[in-house]
């Protein structure tokens, strides 16, 4: 997911797709580990660089926070 995407949505919105991502990056890790194929290889850094912008994200958005 881009990230203007993602700087349009609400901290609950973000928070949900976060938790999303994070079982998605689980269910990837199982198939890796029992040794499957993925059907994409790069599904794995894909979705470990989504849940690296999100939380970027709310981390900016919690700092504009205190800030004011």
């Amino acid at each position: 997911m881009k990230i203007k995407e993602l700087r349009s949505k609400k901290r609950e919105e973000l928070e949900e797709q976060l938790a999303q991502a994070n079982k998605e990056l689980i269910k990837l890790n199982t198939q890796v580990a029992t040794g499957t194929t993925l059907k994409s290889p790069g599904l794995v850094k894909k979705t470990k660089k989504t849940i690296a912008r999100i939380l970027t994200l709310l981390n900016q958005k919690e700092g504009s926070k205190k800030d004011e």
